[in-house]
């Protein structure tokens, strides 16, 4: 998959703001009692924000796909939002997660924004085409501007580029305690409980983390291939592990997990469950499954929510 393909010229929509703990929640509560919240000139006194968050909580909502604009409002500037399908069945009063009280959720959340159509396409390069084992700020930033120059869209300003790129680094790398960090950066970020970045002990540059991660469940992990394929392939009823593991825009690169994670952690859904095959044909391993491969994403995280206890599944977990 191409960047065109996968994601929207959208650059610097959040403001400078990072995703912080309940604005996903909020973004989906707000619209449900009222669609034009986020249009509205006291929307800083009912979300208890700055005007540049409301902004933001607006962007980063529907960034994470629960929220979106109503096709039939216009103008686009005051336009009516809806909540989403998925956005339902996450925050919904009798939703998956409605408080956010899982580690799914969390993992769940960082899938959408990167699933197609991505809001945010310098996180969809740095995650699906940027290939340096380690790098900082200013490294990553030039390859994306490289890599923009190429894809089929007017350029965006170098600035809305590095607000992007900061804004990523700050959301998945945990803060470094100094005397001008606020608690602010240290506490209010969820995603950064993912450790999907990190820094180099030896040399403090960031590294994206690479292979099985404890706090990832496994029905995620398969939601998210199913997902994917639903996304770019909805007719298709098989789809192989290296496909899914290597192609841009697929679970592998924005999970960062290698074939052999995706296998045992599809594995051990499938293992619990008729819905999905996991087979070898002719040495390659591959899914089918019946039915909509949307059906098929939606039903294993059913099932996961719905047996959830307080204690999380992790991959290669199998519920008993």
């Amino acid at each position: 998959m191409r960047l065109v393909e996968a994601a929207e010229p959208i650059f610097a929509r959040h403001e400078t703001f990072h995703p912080r703990y309940g604005w996903f929640r909020k973004a989906y509560s707000s619209v449900g009692r009222d669609p034009k919240m986020f249009a509205r000139e006291d929307a800083p006194i009912q979300l208890g924000v700055g005007k540049n968050m409301v902004r933001a909580i607006r962007f980063w909502g529907k960034a994470a796909k629960l929220i979106e604009e109503d096709p039939g409002s216009r103008p686009r500037r005051s336009a009516s939002m809806i909540r989403t399908d998925l956005g339902n069945r996450l925050f919904g009063e009798h939703g998956w997660d409605p408080y956010m009280e899982e580690p799914a959720t969390l993992w769940l959340l960082h899938w959408l924004l990167l699933a197609s159509p991505c809001h945010l396409p310098v996180w969809w390069l740095a995650f699906n085409e940027f290939h340096a084992i380690e790098f900082d700020d200013d490294e990553l930033e030039q390859v994306i501007c490289t890599q923009l120059q190429v894809a089929e869209w007017r350029t965006p300003h170098r600035s809305s580029i590095r607000k992007d790129v900061r804004a990523l680094l700050r959301t998945y790398t945990p803060a470094v305690r100094s005397s001008r960090t606020g608690i602010d950066d240290i506490l209010d970020c969820p995603l950064r409980e993912l450790r999907l970045l990190g820094r180099s002990e030896a040399t403090e540059r960031y590294r994206f983390a690479t292979g099985a991660k404890p706090s990832l469940p496994a029905a995620v992990v398969t939601f998210a291939a199913m997902d994917y394929v639903d996304r770019t392939a909805p007719e298709t009823r098989t789809v192989t592990l290296s496909h899914l593991a290597q192609e841009s825009g697929g679970p592998g690169k924005a999970l960062r997990l290698t074939e052999n994670d995706l296998r045992e952690a599809i594995g051990s859904v499938v293992a619990a469950s008729a819905r999905i095959e996991l087979a070898n044909v002719a040495g390659v391993s591959q899914l089918t499954w019946c039915g909509s491969p949307r059906s098929r994403a939606l039903a294993v995280l059913d099932d996961y929510y719905g047996r959830s206890d307080q204690g999380s599944r992790t991959a290669g977990e199998v519920p008993a």
